[in-house]
């Protein structure tokens, strides 16, 4: 996985090249980190079942001979931000929209539309630079006496815009998806080398799929209070690659619960998190976790800062 980035689009590209950036946008936990997994048939974005997993904005590539597609995997729009992290989140998803030359707006299929969504919409209608696309995720949850009044009533929210019903999460009418975003790619150059396939380093991602075991294996408010930082990464001699990592909490019974009795629990949620990042790098890892408290740091702007979500 290449992990350099250019901000000067200076590749070759041959004549008829198209290019754009499509930000993956919705409610929290409708299937985008999902989505982009599968459309790069390869584990960039972490997920779980709950919302609000992803927290910062990662770009996923697609370099084909005659295309390059930047996915831009942004967190949940939120209603209502409880906090400075919250905030961020939203703010993230927001600047998103307006920089991306196509929108694919996510929607769970499997429920109706509810406020939020004509919400969305309303934004979505005044956006002047983006080309927008109804995609109507979790095709696979729906009846058979669900699908044609589900898919009108997300249809009805944007009448022009194109749609398609797939599953992220069974792959169907995923390359049908694609397609549809390919024709909609503005012409434009390779803004990536061709075979780097995000923007983010690789120690960024094992933290995040550390916060993925946390999200996973712990219940109630403590996942959405934790944050992870990657202290070391490096190969030693022997072929491994040691990480060591903190996992900050705002409590000190989170820390406790984190832990578990004699350390169970820290080993058991860093055991499921080396074996992620082992299939990540295609190497051996020791991974070594630490857990310290910081008190609402998810309220303080420098513990955001440190622990990489600012807009700054």
């Amino acid at each position: 996985m290449s992990e350099t980035t250019t901000e000067n689009p200076t590749f070759d590209f041959p004549e008829g090249h198209k290019s754009g950036f499509v930000a993956l946008v919705g409610r929290p936990n409708v299937g985008k980190s999902t989505l982009m997994n599968a459309l790069l048939t390869q584990k960039i974005a972490i997920v779980t079942p709950r919302p609000q997993t992803t927290r910062t904005r990662q770009l996923g590539i697609i370099t084909e001979p005659n295309y390059q597609m930047v996915f831009v995997d942004t967190p949940g729009l939120i209603q209502n931000p409880r906090h400075k992290l919250d905030e961020f989140m939203l703010q993230t998803a927001v600047d998103t929209l307006n920089d991306a030359d196509i929108v694919l707006w996510l929607l769970d299929g499997s429920e109706l539309p509810g406020p939020h969504e004509q919400q969305i919409a309303e934004t979505m209608r005044q956006l002047s630079n983006s080309k927008v696309i109804l995609g109507i995720n979790k095709a696979d949850a729906l009846t058979a006496d669900q699908v044609i009044p589900h898919s009108e009533a997300y249809r009805a929210l944007l009448p022009d815009a194109p749609w398609l019903l797939f599953s992220a999460l069974q792959g169907h009418g995923v390359a049908e998806l694609l397609q549809m975003l390919i024709e909609a790619l503005p012409a434009g150059p390779r803004y990536y080398p061709e075979d780097q396939i995000t923007d983010v380093f690789v120690r960024d991602i094992a933290a995040e799929m550390i916060r993925e075991q946390i999200f996973l294996q712990l219940q109630d408010e403590l996942p959405y209070s934790t944050a992870v930082r990657v202290e070391a990464f490096k190969e030693r001699p022997n072929g491994i690659t040691y990480i060591s990592a903190n996992i900050f909490v705002e409590r000190d019974n989170h820390k406790k619960m984190l832990i578990g009795k004699k350390g169970a629990r820290l080993r058991e949620l860093g055991a499921a998190a080396r074996q992620e990042i082992e299939k990540l790098i295609d190497g051996k890892v020791f991974l070594e976790l630490w857990v310290k408290v910081e008190p609402k740091w998810r309220r303080r702007d420098n513990s955001l800062r440190r622990f990489g979500y600012s807009v700054e």
